[in-house]
């Protein structure tokens, strides 16, 4: 029998059958959707997004997307007493909808869908390259986990989009433990442009706490890669401690590098209103009223486009630079 890491053949056929990733995909999104954690539209939207990223040939995607959703959910859940007392028309459980799911996930698919169209001749997706402009459209050495792992130097393109996978995940976690984690702090958060201290929940408030949070995702995420790709591969297997170190480091750096441009997007181009009466901050679509005053930034983006444009540049400057 042949090992792939200490997989054989037949546990990564089970792994990349169409219906084990759909039953994967189906758990998820009902569980979310069950908790609470999820609206109908975002269970939906879950159950396509969490297909796509498991049924890649590499399981490091749909395991960084798993992870995500169960931390993610867990902090959210931990939070959400103190945001409720915080924040105006915050819902309690969290519910998510499809956009916002798709917000936290598309420049992850796209990563994905990429990859797999390079380095998987059999993925659905292999049709993508034809779509490429020059010299996208030549396809690379098929994925051979007991030859080269996807973190490999000598296979950029997989490096690169691999990390960009690694980043946008961290960058993801990150926010998400920052945001629900981060208003536990018992001290206000500093502007990140200002350095002045404002009420919790302000977009663009950075704390200790809340940083640290930041960091500890992007750690979480790069550690998950980083096992699974030790399991399926023995050529991720053979590197050792060099494959940790490098998914920990870069996982750590997108989890910073996530929370600072959210920070500086966020108190920029999101616009963040304070009722002073209520000591509550208000929502994107929240009335005006007498009482309420702006605290920072401009209504340019929503909280869901912020988080958007946060995880794609993240995404794009560590698939770049690692």
């Amino acid at each position: 029998m042949v090992k792939l890491g200490i997989w054989d053949l037949d546990q990564r056929a089970v792994a990349n059958h169409p219906a084990t990733c759909a039953a994967i995909a189906l758990y998820v999104s009902y569980k979310g959707w069950r908790r609470g954690s999820l609206s109908a539209s975002g269970a939906l939207t879950a159950f396509v997004v969490g297909f796509v990223l498991i049924h890649a040939q590499t399981k490091a995607f749909g395991a960084a997307m798993l992870v995500f959703f169960f931390t993610g959910s867990k902090a959210t859940r931990m939070g959400k007493e103190r945001k409720a007392k915080l924040e105006d028309g915050h819902a309690i459980a969290g519910n998510r909808n499809g956009r916002q799911v798709l917000c936290n996930s598309f420049p992850a698919i796209v990563a994905t869908v990429l990859w797999s169209a390079f380095f998987a001749p059999t993925s659905p997706y292999a049709g993508v390259l034809g779509l490429l402009p020059e010299p996208w459209t030549e396809r690379q050495a098929p994925y051979t986990p007991a030859v080269w792992c996807p973190d490999a130097r000598v296979m950029t393109p997989s490096r690169a989009l691999s990390f960009a996978v690694l980043g946008h995940f961290s960058c993801t976690l990150g926010d998400t433990l920052a945001s629900e984690l981060g208003i536990l702090s018992k001290s206000w958060p500093i502007l990140i442009t200002t350095g002045k201290r404002v009420p919790p929940g302000t977009n663009g408030g950075l704390s200790v706490l809340g940083t640290f949070a930041s960091l500890m995702g992007g750690v979480i995420i790069g550690a998950s890669m980083a096992a699974v790709w030790a399991i399926e591969s023995s050529a991720c297997a053979r590197e050792g401690g060099e494959l940790w170190v490098r998914c920990l480091a870069w996982g750590a750096a997108s989890g910073l590098l996530g929370s600072i441009i959210d920070s500086l997007l966020g108190a920029t181009v999101q616009r963040t209103r304070y009722d002073k009466e209520n000591k509550l901050i208000m929502q994107d679509d929240g009335a005006d009223r007498e009482g309420v005053a702006v605290i920072s930034g401009l209504n340019l983006l929503t909280n869901n486009q912020i988080n958007l444009v946060s995880a794609a540049l993240t995404a794009v400057i560590v698939g770049f630079l690692a």
